[in-house]
């Protein structure tokens, strides 16, 4: 896996700045299950309201089924079925909004995208890419795979192995190599009051 590290403004830990979403993966290497269980048991620490843990996973794996893993991909918009093709695990994360008592939790998609940070992070550390989608069709994806009504559909994840640099697609090469940016601190968090700028 290139490095496209962040630029950050302070130092942080090693695969929070490695980690980022690519889209140019490997078709030809699949995920062994010892990765696969250590990004899942990354997510299963997450922290949550309650520890109600509220997330599930549901799993597609191209070198094993790949007519279900077909039908996942095809509830993908068509943009992100230009690019996720070559991914060889497709994932959706769900987030149950309601706790057991039938009250609501609305913190579960809040808890769900923790256990998906955390499950990011450790595929960085192991050398795997994942690139999270909003972009399909939850609706057809619950239909097609008996989701019940009371999980919310959230994303999308792809998860693989990248290419090398020098084997990224020419229609994917500019998004892949161009840098990564984001807003500085003051920006985005805040001190004493509402839009004052924290200070670095």
């Amino acid at each position: 896996m290139f490095q496209k590290p962040a630029d950050t403004q302070t130092p942080i830990l090693e695969p929070l700045a490695q980690r980022w979403s690519g889209r140019a993966y490997d078709p030809a290497r699949p995920v062994e299950r010892s990765q696969l269980l250590a990004v899942l048991e990354a997510a299963r620490w997450a922290p949550s309201c309650f520890g109600y843990q509220p997330w599930r996973l549901l799993i597609w794996n191209r070198t094993e089924d790949d007519g279900s893993w077909q039908q996942a991909f095809a509830c993908l918009s068509e943009g992100n079925r230009a690019w996720a093709g070559q991914a060889p695990l497709l994932l959706l994360a769900c987030a149950e909004t309601q706790f057991t008592d039938g009250r609501p939790n609305r913190w579960a998609q809040y808890d769900t995208g923790a256990a998906m940070m955390s499950l990011s992070v450790q595929a960085t550390a192991l050398g795997l890419m994942v690139h999270q989608m909003g972009g399909f069709d939850a609706g057809r994806i619950r239909e097609q795979f008996a989701i019940p009504d009371t999980f919310d559909c959230i994303a999308m994840l792809t998860l693989g192995y990248q290419v090398p640099r020098d084997q990224i697609p020419a229609e994917l090469q500019e998004r892949e190599l161009a840098p990564r940016s984001r807003r500085p601190l003051g920006e985005s968090f805040f001190e004493r009051r509402w839009g004052a700028a924290l200070k670095t």
